[in-house]
């Protein structure tokens, strides 16, 4: 029988962190992949060698956010403490974090892993990509930061409009309107994000860092305060009917029958 594959992928080379999340088919986010996010951004800040981390998913999806099965098999966890304890302090680990984290956006974005990808500080997508923001198709609120820095990237009237619309962007879409910064074809994603972070590697990254703190203050001073109160938020969210029919019309692979009220 063959040794199944590490759920989080990772490799240092010239001073550039590579993280490639691993659960196949599409990198849906659970309890042992966020930790093993934290563990390895908790490595990046305490090894010198890392000048740079580069996150991505491995095959064709970037990551789809939260895996619905394990939360529905968790009925009687708090999603606020669940948030708590897993997406929000990952999200400050990569805002902290006094090197550039660089995002390869593989595929498919959606959800909790789209606010990851929000953190961090630049993105380059495949030009397959597509971003959808998703809580809402399930009948949840945006968390994982994705109520500030989405409206920070790309303004607040089309922040609300992709929430309540659910509506997808492609990769293009996404350069025009700010969310990533390059696009590339499929075969080049892999190459010329190593490209650019190897580049980043061998900048100044002390001043990197320094700058990235006054980011931080300026554009997310109360970014801890935004995640608390998104984690109230989804927790209010979580015990209404309306999660409830979304998650039953998810599995059930169907669209969810909002109203009339059940």
């Amino acid at each position: 029988m063959s040794t199944p594959e590490p759920t989080l992928l990772m490799d240092t080379q010239a001073g550039v962190l590579s993280l490639h999340m691993n659960r196949p088919k599409v990198n849906a986010l659970n309890l042992e992949l966020v930790g093993l996010l934290q563990d390895a951004f908790r490595q990046a800040e305490r090894d010198p060698q890392v000048r740079c981390v580069l996150l991505t998913g491995r095959g064709s999806a970037f990551s789809a956010g939260q895996d619905l099965f394990e939360i529905k098999q968790a009925e009687e966890t708090s999603f606020r403490y669940h948030i708590q304890r897993t997406y929000n302090p990952l999200i400050v680990q990569i805002r902290r974090l006094e090197k550039p984290v660089l995002a390869a956006i593989n595929g498919p974005v959606s959800g909790a892993a789209l606010g990851i990808a929000l953190a961090c500080d630049l993105r380059i997508a495949a030009e397959g990509a597509r971003f959808v923001v998703g809580f809402l198709g399930i009948g949840l609120v945006p968390d994982s930061a994705v109520s500030l820095l989405l409206p920070a990237l790309i303004g607040l009237g089309r922040a609300v409009e992709l929430t309540l619309t659910n509506a997808p962007l492609d990769a293009r879409q996404a350069l025009a309107l700010g969310l990533v910064n390059r696009v590339v074809p499929p075969e080049q994603l892999e190459s010329q994000a190593s490209a650019w972070a190897a580049e980043l590697a061998r900048g100044p990254v002390r001043a990197m860092g320094l700058a990235k703190r006054a980011f931080n203050k300026a554009a997310l001073p109360d970014l801890e305060g935004i995640l608390d109160y998104e984690a109230h938020l989804q927790d209010i969210a979580a015990r209404g009917e309306e999660h409830k029919e979304g998650v039953r019309a998810f599995l059930e692979k169907r669209p969810p029958e909002y109203y009339p009220p059940k």
